[in-house]
C-alpha cells in the first residue's frame, strides 16, 4: 500500500531537498530544449542559498508548498499574485512547479497543481496563468489535462543565445 501523499506549506527545513527537485527537474524536464551546458553549471547549493535567503524574508507574496510523501519531499510548487512586468495584479501565478524524477506519474504534480489553484481561489482569485517553455510538450499537456490553456501570449526567453519561447497558459479558479 503506498503511503498518503500530504501537501503542505515548505518549511526552512525543505530548503535544501526543494532545491534538489527544482534542478533536478531543470536538467530532465529541459534536457534538449535549453543548452546542455547551461543545465550542467546549475548548482543545488546555490540555489538552496538563495532560496534559504528568499525564505528568511518571509511575506506572504509567495505560497510555496511541498508534497510529502512517507515524511520525503518528492514536489514543490509556488503561487503569488500574476507578475505583469514588475506590476502584481489580482490574479494569480503558479510561479513553479517540480516532482522528483523518480515520482513524476504518480500524481503529485496534479496533487500540488490542485492546492495551488484551491489555495488561490480561496484568496479571491478568480484566474491562474503560468508561463511554460513553447517546446515543454509534457507540460503542455500536464496544464491542458488539468483544465488549462494556452491563451496566446507569449514572451522570448533565451538562455546562453538560444531561444526557448514562453507560452502562457489560463486557468479558471473556483470561487
Amino acid at each position: 500500500m503506498t503511503p498518503a501523499l500530504v501537501v503542505r506549506d515548505m518549511a526552512l527545513a525543505d530548503v535544501d531537498r526543494v532545491s534538489e527537485i527544482r534542478i533536478r527537474g531543470w536538467r530532465s524536464a529541459y534536457r534538449g530544449l535549453l543548452p546542455q551546458p547551461y543545465l550542467d553549471a546549475l548548482s543545488v547549493t546555490e540555489d538552496a542559498e538563495r532560496r534559504r535567503a528568499r525564505f528568511g524574508q518571509g511575506g506572504a507574496d509567495v505560497v510555496n508548498l511541498v508534497a510529502e510523501q512517507a515524511g520525503r519531499v518528492v514536489g514543490w510548487a509556488a503561487h503569488g499574485a500574476y507578475r505583469d512586468g514588475e506590476v502584481r495584479t489580482a490574479d494569480a501565478e503558479l510561479y513553479a512547479i517540480y516532482v522528483d524524477t523518480e515520482y513524476l506519474g504518480r500524481g503529485v504534480g496534479r496533487a500540488l497543481l490542485q492546492e495551488s489553484v484551491r489555495g488561490a481561489g480561496a484568496l479571491g482569485h478568480s484566474r491562474m496563468y503560468l508561463w511554460v517553455l513553447k517546446g515543454n510538450a509534457t507540460a503542455r499537456r500536464f496544464y491542458e489535462r488539468a483544465g488549462f490553456h494556452a491563451d496566446g501570449a507569449e514572451e522570448p526567453f533565451e538562455v546562453e543565445g538560444v531561444a526557448v519561447p514562453e507560452v502562457r497558459y489560463l486557468g479558471h479558479l473556483p470561487a
